[in-house]
């Protein structure tokens, strides 16, 4: 695509075409620790995902039901990656309406990662600070109207850069490419509109975490009973800072991925590898640890979790007792 007149220049993604230089062997070992790891955490997710659909109070308490939207979304994540790795790794072309349903999903669920956590600090936020109004305030109610508001926000960049090219080219769709987010941009707005929203959402989810930690910890320090729950309380928020870290990263993949090739010279095979581990590192990894950072931790779910892992292998199910 030309440079000139404002359009996005392709020659800054040449370099995906390095994957030809890969040998066949290697691909196979690639391709297979990808599907493997993916298909491994996708299983936990939704064995998490059994054990908490076993108990309809799991339903009603709006942590759980944002837990379960955690849970959903990043075995989305997990299966559009993975999807999209195999197109790139084998350069396979597709219709640009197949790939705008690829990158429309992946771009979204992406981004529902980083505001899922804020609203998950917030829940926290309201049930140490407000513990009488809880109930009254997150309700599963409003629980739905956060995630829809959500889903909202996180479509919005990629649904914008859709309909522009459909009004620009009405036969955008119908192209053949090879599927990148990258080769759906028209102008080079587009571009700086996606760079200027990820910095938004990252700072609006940073401070909202962060003022939760803060008013959390000046909440446990004051109060003279139930530190146990605020102590809990102020670990899981924390753990939400370090698991926006890692979306951080994932929001500077690209980046990463150009500085990547800049470092690897004229060296495609080493390229080739950094990528990889890049993807697995940056991309793959932060969707794999929210069944081990929150499902572990939460004694109500765990034993669940552990009865249903286990094929039900003759224990007594457990009961549950929601804090």
């Amino acid at each position: 695509m030309a440079a000139t007149n404002g359009t996005v220049t392709d020659t800054s993604f040449i370099y995906q075409q390095f994957y030809q230089s890969d040998s066949d062997a290697f691909k196979t070992i690639k391709l297979i620790v990808v599907v493997l790891m993916s298909l491994f955490f996708i299983f936990v997710n939704c064995v998490m995902l059994f054990a908490l659909g076993s108990k309809s109070i799991f339903f009603q308490t709006p942590r759980y039901i944002l837990f379960s939207h955690m849970l959903i979304n990043d075995s989305v994540i997990l299966m559009v990656t993975t999807v999209m790795y195999i197109l790139s790794i084998f350069l396979l072309y597709i219709t640009k309406a197949l790939c705008s349903l690829l990158v429309f999903v992946s771009h979204s669920t992406f981004r529902n990662a980083p505001l899922t956590l804020a609203v998950m600090s917030l829940e926290r936020y309201v049930a140490i600070c407000f513990p009488l109004r809880h109930c009254d305030i997150a309700t599963p109610k409003r629980t739905s109207i956060a995630l829809g508001l959500i889903w909202m926000l996180s479509t919005l960049t990629i649904a914008i850069d859709i309909i522009y090219a459909l009004i620009v080219n009405p036969n955008h769709l119908s192209d053949i490419t090879f599927c990148t987010l990258e080769k759906l941009y028209i102008a080079k707005w587009q571009m700086d509109k996606n760079q200027g929203f990820d910095v938004l959402y990252f700072v609006s989810v940073a401070v909202v975490i962060i003022f939760t930690y803060i008013r959390i910890m000046i909440t446990a320090r004051s109060v003279s009973s139930d530190k146990d729950s605020c102590n809990k309380a102020l670990k899981t928020v924390l753990l939400h800072l370090i698991q926006l870290g890692l979306c951080l990263c994932s929001f500077l993949y690209a980046t990463i991925e150009k500085a990547l090739y800049v470092m690897s010279g004229n060296n495609p095979p080493l390229f080739i590898n950094l990528r990889y581990l890049n993807y697995l590192t940056v991309l793959i990894l932060p969707r794999c640890l929210s069944p081990l950072i929150y499902g572990m931790r939460d004694d109500a779910l765990w034993p669940l979790f552990k009865y249903f892992l286990c094929y039900r292998s003759g224990k007594v199910k457990p009961s549950v007792n929601i804090h």
